[in-house]
């Protein structure tokens, strides 16, 4: 029998962690389980709160360091809420948590992960996912976590008239298609979307195993949110004891 693990041993693989609000604690479970069995991916791809919990590991952060800083996080550490002109929190708190988390590693642009990694974030004018690998680290991935109208848009780095507005990446791309080349092989970490339908996210299929492709799909996370934080160490533990378990079942199609 090939398991799971002897199939991402085989040969080098992407991580890609889809997008799904406070989902970044069932990733880390993820992460806590790879490290773990010695899995390290070649590339990571991130999307919303896979562009967290992924930026953060590839900038340097191992599993058990991401997972101090996600169990110690609190409300006030990003909740912020202004006039709502475009979306109820400012961000200000979200990016100074970022820089400071960052500058702990040492890494301020994506040049300096240890792993390569991109994260996606939709393009508000385009109306189209942009794959961001290259400039500064942070307000990428902020941008790719700035879910609509709960925080306000972003604009891209640079200078001009011509820059661009930068929301979450899951309205165009959950589960980080466009990051990916023509069978590239890869491991899907594809969160349930645990909120109604809305005009602003466009329905995408979600990954089917294929050659080139393993899915982990975990049944019953528990629903974390900014009021029910405590509710994302359990899901952290319970994505980590499925991925474990994940690893050693049979991997044939």
């Amino acid at each position: 029998m090939i398991t799971h693990r002897d199939w991402l041993a085989e040969r080098p693989f992407t991580l890609v962690l889809s997008a799904g609000f406070f989902g970044f604690f069932a990733h880390t479970g993820l992460l806590t389980a790879l490290e773990g069995a010695g899995l390290r991916p070649r590339r990571v791809v991130g999307i919303s709160a896979g562009s967290l919990a992924g930026g953060l590991w590839a900038a340097g952060l191992d599993a058990e360091t991401l997972t101090e800083e996600l169990v110690r996080l609190r409300r006030s550490e990003f909740w912020d809420p202004g006039l709502p002109f475009g979306g109820l929190l400012k961000g200000r708190k979200f990016a100074a948590k970022l820089d400071a988390i960052l500058g702990e590693c040492g890494v301020s642009s994506f040049d300096g992960c240890r792993v390569p990694f991109a994260t996606i974030v939709h393009d508000v004018l385009r109306r189209r996912p942009e794959v961001v690998s290259a400039g500064p680290l942070a307000p990428a991935i902020q941008a790719s976590c700035t879910v609509p109208l709960m925080f306000r848009p972003l604009r891209a780095p640079g200078r001009g008239l011509a820059r661009r507005i930068w929301v979450d990446g899951g309205v165009s791309d959950r589960y980080g298609y466009a990051a990916l080349g023509e069978g590239e092989r890869a491991l899907f970490h594809a969160l349930p979307s645990q909120s109604a339908r809305s005009r602003l996210v466009r329905t995408q299929p979600q990954p089917l195993a294929d050659p080139d492709r393993r899915v982990i799909v975990i049944p019953e996370l528990p629903r974390v949110s900014p009021f029910r934080l405590p509710f994302g160490q359990v899901a952290l533990g319970v994505a980590y004891d499925h991925v474990r378990r994940w690893l050693d079942a049979d991997a044939s199609l």
